[in-house]
Order: C-alpha cells, then sequence, then structure tokens
C-alpha cells in the first residue's frame, strides 16, 4: 500500500545526505504501518469512505517519525494530500490543489492568531465544494511559523476548532493538554464535514496505533481484547 504520506517519505530519504535514525530503531520495523514487526497492525487498518479531503502540511523531518499521525490519516482518508514545507518556496502543485475548484480549502488553526474576518468555526450547512482540510503536521513551535511564512494561505478561511476533549495521543509530550495531534485534528475535521464514520475510525485507529507502537517499545504482548481493539473492531 502506498499513499500521498509514504510517497513523500520516500521523496525525502532520497534527498537526504545521511540516514534517518529513529529513536528506538534498531529492531526492524513494518514498512506500512511503521511499527516493530512483532506489533505490526496491518490487519487492522479499517476501510471507510469520506467526503472530505486532507492536505497536509509537513515540516521537513517530520514526515521521517515512525510516531507521525498524519500517516494514519493517509490510511484512512482517499483524498489525503501531503507536501513539504518550505519556507521560500512553494510546490506548484499544491497551488494547483488549493485553486481545484471541487474543492473549499480551511487552513485549520486557532483563530486567536489570524484576523477574526478569516476565522469560522463551523462549516457552512450546504455546499456544492467539497471541503479540503489543510493541517499544518508540525511540532506547535514548527506550525506557528508555517502558518506566519506560508503567504500562499492567507486568502484562505480559517478553521478555527475548539476541541471539548483532551489529547489522547501518548507517543509524544506536548506542552499543554489541549494540543491536539494532527490524527485527532483530522477526526474533528471529518465530523464537522459531517463524515462522522471516517471520523469515528480515525479516531479508533490512532488509539490502536498508539496502543501497539508503545507495546513495542516496552515489550507488552497483544491484547486483541483490549478496548483499543474492541472500539476498532466496528469498522472492520
Amino acid at each position: 500500500m502506498t499513499h500521498a504520506v509514504s510517497r513523500l517519505r520516500d521523496e525525502r530519504l532520497a534527498r537526504s545526505l545521511k540516514p534517518f535514525v529513529a529513536r528506538g530503531s534498531r529492531a526492524p520495523r513494518c514498512p506500512q504501518c511503521r511499527v516493530f514487526c512483532s506489533h505490526c497492525l496491518c490487519e487492522w487498518r479499517p476501510q471507510v469512505e469520506a467526503r472530505a479531503g486532507v492536505c497536509l502540511l509537513m515540516y521537513d523531518v517530520e514526515v521521517l517519525k515512525p510516531s507521525n499521525t498524519g500517516w494514519l490519516i493517509a490510511d484512512l482518508v482517499a483524498d489525503t494530500y501531503a507536501f513539504g514545507w518550505q519556507r521560500t518556496a512553494v510546490d506548484e502543485q499544491l497551488l494547483a490543489l488549493l485553486d481545484d475548484p471541487q474543492w473549499q480549502p480551511y487552513v485549520v488553526f486557532p483563530g486567536e492568531y489570524t484576523t477574526p474576518g478569516r476565522v469560522v468555526h463551523e462549516l457552512p450547512p450546504q455546499s456544492h465544494k467539497r471541503p479540503l482540510f489543510i493541517l499544518l503536521d508540525a511540532t506547535w513551535s514548527e506550525a506557528r511559523k508555517m502558518f506566519r511564512k506560508s503567504p500562499y494561505l492567507d486568502r484562505l478561511p480559517v478553521l478555527s476548532l475548539l476541541p471539548e476533549q483532551l489529547s489522547r495521543y501518548r507517543l509524544r509530550r506536548a506542552k499543554r493538554d489541549e494540543h491536539l495531534c494532527t490524527a485527532e485534528v483530522a477526526a474533528l475535521c471529518l465530523e464537522q464535514a459531517g463524515d462522522v464514520r471516517a471520523a469515528g475510525a480515525l479516531d479508533a485507529w490512532l488509539d490502536l496505533f498508539s496502543e501497539r507502537y508503545l507495546g513495542a517499545k516496552h515489550h507488552w504482548p497483544i491484547d486483541e481484547s483490549s478496548a483499543a481493539h474492541q472500539a476498532l473492531r466496528e469498522f472492520l
């Protein structure tokens, strides 16, 4: 299986001057799910449909990190696009995507960082255009830099989410509990767009990925009766 994020990863690796070595990479990883082969979860990947699309702008080595959750979005959402972000250049294919008349792009970012006139908190109830959610896939400090230094995004509305839940993501430590990981943000966006089943599947996929990833790291046995496994069964 290949998708936009895996292809971007291959492109980034091809440009690397030295190998990228993730922490704890002495054991072989599954090339599809990026988890140690002993805890591969590929057979659990759900099949769902979504009307919305996702465009990931990924900060430099983000696409190389095994713990990256943008990959999980591409696993499930067929219309996922991925581009590497550069401060001084922009991919022409990205600009073409933003101008594609089938899409209504939204930059997903906290509204406090832009002018009020750009900010929406909900999608319009009816639109002939499909929503395209632009997610800045990076650490929080990197994402703020990307938002400030991407002038080609300035003409687009900003979808400012107001999530009520705290982040469940356990593979990296955020500075604040309300900072959600990329897959959590995408699930909230899908729910807003009416893709409720896809949103639920992505949340469940993230939970199982986190459980298997940590299980492999700590040499825990796989428990297919766990809550994460049970939640995902609904979408298989």
